[in-house]
């Protein structure tokens, strides 16, 4: 009984540690910036991140609102054209590199 707790208060623990940036990557989401919205909003991805806070992007994602607010600022964009990983992994990229955030992308 001792051992079974253990392995359940170990798999608990353990999954704590996982966060969303586990299944979401700023790295990913630049590459398919650069590969799929460049063009589509002709600017780099600098800018397309510092268009906003990281609270304002935050609050964009929580509402449901990113693709829309890629769509505002990209008008050639077309919704459904980055799947839901794509999405969520340019989310992550544009938060990471914020205008408030101090960092810088290469691209």
């Amino acid at each position: 009984m001792k051992r079974i707790a253990s392995l359940i208060f170990a798999a608990i623990l353990g999954a704590s540690f996982i966060s969303t940036a586990a299944f979401a990557d700023a790295s990913k989401g630049q590459r398919i910036y650069q590969k799929k919205l460049k063009k589509v909003c002709g600017f780099n991805g600098a800018k397309f991140a510092a268009k906003h806070t990281q609270d304002e992007w935050e609050e964009l994602k929580e509402e449901g609102k990113f693709e829309d607010e890629i769509q505002k600022l990209c008008p050639k964009y077309k919704k459904g054209y980055l799947n839901a990983s794509q999405l969520n992994h340019v989310y992550d990229f544009a938060y990471k590199y914020a205008s408030d955030s101090g960092e810088v992308p290469s691209c």
